[in-house]
């Protein structure tokens, strides 16, 4: 008897590494319960000269010609991320095109807040067509799940985020150390980024908890940015300099291993998101046996159970009650860390619940 062809799926994109993640890590070749196996096919090359190794971007599995021009090729679409540029009217006509070729879409809805912009009303446009037009929704947290079933009256799955550190350099945290070290990570204060509400929290926190430090990254076009944020940023950190208590450490967008090293180099991340779904970063933390705190926006409580920092309606965090909570971590570190699961057998429930989430799909398809 002929084993049954494999289900070709389209992820957008594919070269990503929580995509790559979602296999099961002992049988790459994943397969279904009926002996189905998965194929993820690669990215389509761009469309753009002199494309960057690896480069996925801008995604051309969402151009509705090439939905005509590869439907044979293909039995699901498996939609992450890359829309932020689509029109929603092109978004239309790209799940058009998918219906007229019985192509089920599936998608995760990993952000349900777009990171990277202060106007949501283009993300919310996107996510009105999509989210109702996919075959099977998948999210990474429940309270995400209960957020789209009030917003669109759609199921979604509920499949943890898997680790986003190479199972190979996961790594226990380390023995508490004499100070309590806490990094905030402003980069190129992206629009979500807002720490100066933390950082100015934690100006509190050091002048109560004498063993606390600080260590704050950022990237160096900050030193020239004019707009308002980067300017009170700035001028916040300039005014660090001699405190003993606190590290402004200037550097280019790291690498993964240069990233790696500068989470263990400390015993606790903050996280300074104004708004958001889910955080990458954080699982990174988590793989790296560094503890989190996190914001009590999005769904980031939900991915782990961390403890939470508060923000304020004035846009503020709440300084004594984020002390508190690092007056806590510095007497037991696992406050910030509850237990990580064992990534290596999450990745095969992952995987077995992807194969799942496929097999209804093109059911319904």
């Amino acid at each position: 008897m002929n084993p049954s062809p494999p289900i070709r799926v389209a992820s957008v994109p594919a070269a990503h590494p929580y995509v790559e993640h979602l296999t099961d890590p002992d049988h790459l070749d994943d397969t279904d319960e009926g002996g189905r196996g998965i194929v993820r096919l690669p990215d389509p090359p761009p469309d753009v000269a002199d494309p960057l190794p690896g480069q996925w971007w801008p995604p051309r599995v969402l151009e509705p010609g090439w939905i005509d021009a590869h439907a044979a090729e293909i039995d699901l679409v498996h939609l992450h991320f890359g829309f932020d540029a689509a029109d929603p009217a092109g978004l239309r006509d790209w799940v058009a095109a998918l219906d007229t070729h019985r192509i089920p879409l599936v998608m995760t809805v990993h952000d349900l807040v777009n990171p990277h912009f202060a106007d949501q009303r283009g993300h919310l446009a996107h996510l009105d067509v999509l989210v109702p037009a996919a075959t099977e929704l998948i999210t990474l947290t429940a309270g995400a799940a209960a957020e789209i079933a009030r917003g669109w009256g759609r199921t979604a799955t509920v499949v943890p985020h898997p680790h986003v550190v190479p199972l190979a350099q996961l790594r226990d945290p380390v023995p508490p150390r004499p100070t309590l070290t806490v990094g905030v990570h402003a980069k190129s204060l992206r629009a979500n980024l807002d720490p100066l509400p933390v950082l100015q929290a934690l100006l509190v926190s050091t002048g109560q908890l004498p063993d606390l430090r600080v260590q704050v990254h950022r990237h160096p076009d900050l030193a020239t940015r004019t707009d308002d944020r980067a300017r009170a940023l700035t001028a916040f950190l300039a005014d660090r300099a001699a405190d003993p208590a606190w590290t402004v450490l200037t550097h280019d967008r790291y690498d993964d291993e240069e990233l790696w090293t500068a989470l263990t180099s400390v015993d606790v991340c903050v996280l300074p998101y104004g708004f958001g779904t889910h955080s990458g970063w954080l699982e990174a933390c988590v793989d790296l046996g560094v503890g989190v705190i996190v914001p009590d926006v999005g769904h980031y409580a939900g991915q782990h159970g961390h403890p939470t920092l508060h923000r304020l309606a004035d846009g503020g965090v709440d300084a004594e009650a984020l002390t508190d909570t690092l007056r806590r971590v510095s007497a037991d570190r696992a406050v910030a860390g509850p237990p990580r699961p064992d990534r290596r057998g999450q990745r095969r429930e992952i995987a077995r619940a992807h194969a799942a989430v496929y097999r209804r799909a093109l059911g319904r398809a």
